[in-house]
C-alpha cells in the first residue's frame, strides 16, 4: 500500500471517530436540554456551562488542524489534510446523528452549527455542501501533489478561498445580527459576560436561509479551486 493511501485511510478513520465523539456530546446534551427533540427557539445553557461548549469546539478545530498538519509534509498538504478532516467529521457527525436518534429529519431541517464567535444557524444541507467541497480540493491538492507537482496556493487564491468561506460564514450568521439589531433589549452572549448563552435569542425561531449568498461564496470558493487546477496542469 502507497504510504499516501495509507494516511488518507488513517485521517479518514481518525475524522470519522472524532465524528463520532461530536455526535455523542450533542446527544447528551439534547437529552438533558430537549428531552422532546431539539428543536428552536434555544433553550438558555448556565455561562459555565457555555464556556466549555464554546472552548470545546475551539479545542475540536484545534485537534483537526493538528492533525493535518501533523501528517502532511508541504503547506498545501497539511491544509489538504485539515480541510479532509474537518469535512470527514462534520459529515460523520450528519450521519451518526440520523442514525442513533433518527436526526435530521431531512437535509433541510435548521441546526446550530457552531458557536464562534457568535450562533451559526442553517439547514443541514448547507454545511454538507460545504464538506464535499472541502473533500474536492483535497482531492485535487494530494492528486497534483502525488505527480511530484508544485501544490503550493497561490495570493489570488487564498483571496478567493478566503472571501468566499468570509460570505458563507456571514449567510450562517447573518439571521442571529438581524434577530440581536432587531431587539435592542437583547445583548450577544460573550466569553467574559455573565449571562446565559442562547438567553438573547430564547425566542428566535430561523424561517429563512439565504441561499443567494450562500451560493455566492460556493461559486467564489469554486472558482478558487478551478483557477488552482488549471495552474497546476498548465505548469
Amino acid at each position: 500500500m502507497k504510504p499516501l493511501i495509507k494516511i488518507i485511510i488513517w485521517l479518514t478513520i481518525f475524522s470519522i471517530a472524532m465524528g463520532f465523539m461530536e455526535t455523542a456530546v450533542v446527544i447528551y446534551l439534547r437529552k438533558i436540554y430537549y428531552p422532546h427533540g431539539f428543536q428552536f427557539p434555544l433553550i438558555s445553557v448556565s455561562h459555565d456551562l457555555a464556556i466549555v461548549e464554546f472552548l470545546r469546539e475551539a479545542a475540536t478545530i484545534l485537534m483537526l488542524a493538528a492533525i493535518g498538519i501533523l501528517t502532511g509534509k508541504s503547506s498545501a498538504q497539511k491544509f489538504a489534510f485539515f480541510i479532509y478532516s474537518f469535512a470527514i467529521w462534520d459529515l460523520f457527525y450528519y450521519i451518526f446523528l440520523k442514525l442513533l436518534i433518527n436526526w435530521p429529519e431531512s437535509l433541510f431541517t435548521w441546526d446550530i452549527l457552531f458557536l464562534i464567535p457568535v450562533p451559526w444557524v442553517g439547514p443541514v444541507l448547507a454545511p454538507c455542501i460545504v464538506s464535499i467541497t472541502m473533500i474536492l480540493f483535497m482531492y485535487f491538492i494530494i492528486y497534483y501533489h502525488d505527480k511530484g507537482l508544485n501544490t503550493g496556493i497561490k495570493s489570488i487564491e487564498w483571496i478567493l478561498f478566503i472571501g468566499g468561506s468570509i460570505i458563507i460564514i456571514i449567510s450562517f450568521m447573518l439571521d442571529y445580527f438581524k434577530y440581536i439589531s432587531n431587539n435592542t433589549t437583547k445583548s450577544m452572549w460573550t466569553l467574559s459576560g455573565n449571562q446565559s448563552m442562547f438567553g438573547e435569542i430564547a425566542t428566535y425561531v430561523p424561517t429563512h436561509y439565504n441561499w443567494w449568498m450562500f451560493a455566492c461564496g460556493e461559486l467564489i470558493i469554486v472558482s478558487g479551486i478551478l483557477i488552482y487546477i488549471k495552474r497546476i496542469k498548465n505548469g
